[in-house]
């Protein structure tokens, strides 16, 4: 077995992170590529992280050629190119724009919920601010009723770049905010999750585990 030629840079609570990761196992490539795990936070920056990719992102993705990859979208786009079975980013057509919008969907959410944890757990009490906590939640509550009311049928046809980043967005719910209820206000929603979340990729790249 050849060694990993790329280096993933990793953060196992990240639903970014684990979008990747879930598109690693899915396409076959999981050992293509080390993970190397850091503990960052806005406050805390890691400066072998920082190196070609002075935006601190994860994740972030170094080539055999020392070139960096970072934001999720650019390296699930990238690592769909490097496998021979069927593109879980469709190539061409309005398939590909309407299955990205539904991914950038999944994203929005997740950035919701990450802005959300990082005001409520790293800013002391007395400095966090309500109402943009407010509207961060109200963001995620009008991904997820979207979702829910639209999307359900798309969801369920096929576990692509769309469903994984829905799926992560859902974990990271889950792991941060284990009382939000979103599945009483998602039920059609949650019978999907509960289906996907039994597939290997997100079983191996589960936080809580």
């Amino acid at each position: 077995m050849s060694a990993p030629s790329m280096m993933l840079f990793h953060s196992p609570a990240s639903p970014f992170v684990r979008k990747v990761m879930v598109l690693l196992h899915e396409t076959g490539q999981s050992e293509r590529v080390a993970v190397h795990s850091i503990n960052l936070s806005p406050v805390t920056p890691d400066a072998d992280l920082n190196q070609g990719n002075p935006a601190g992102k994860i994740p972030a993705l170094r080539l055999d050629d020392g070139t960096v990859l970072h934001d999720s979208r650019v390296i699930c786009e990238y690592l769909d190119l490097q496998h021979v079975g069927n593109p879980l980013i469709p190539r061409e057509g309005p398939a590909r724009w309407r299955r990205l919008t539904l991914a950038s969907l999944a994203d929005a959410i997740m950035d919701a919920a990450v802005l959300t944890r990082y005001e409520t757990f790293l800013r002391p009490t007395d400095k966090q601010w309500d109402s943009w906590i407010e509207a961060q939640q109200d963001k995620i509550r009008r991904g997820l009723s979207n979702l829910e009311q639209e999307h359900i049928a798309e969801l369920a046809s096929v576990f692509d770049i769309a469903a994984i980043g829905v799926a992560c967005a859902l974990g990271y719910l889950d792991l941060r905010f284990p009382d939000s209820g979103w599945r009483e206000q998602q039920p059609k929603l949650a019978d999907w999750y509960a289906q996907v979340s039994q597939r290997p990729s997100m079983q191996a790249t589960d936080p809580s585990r």
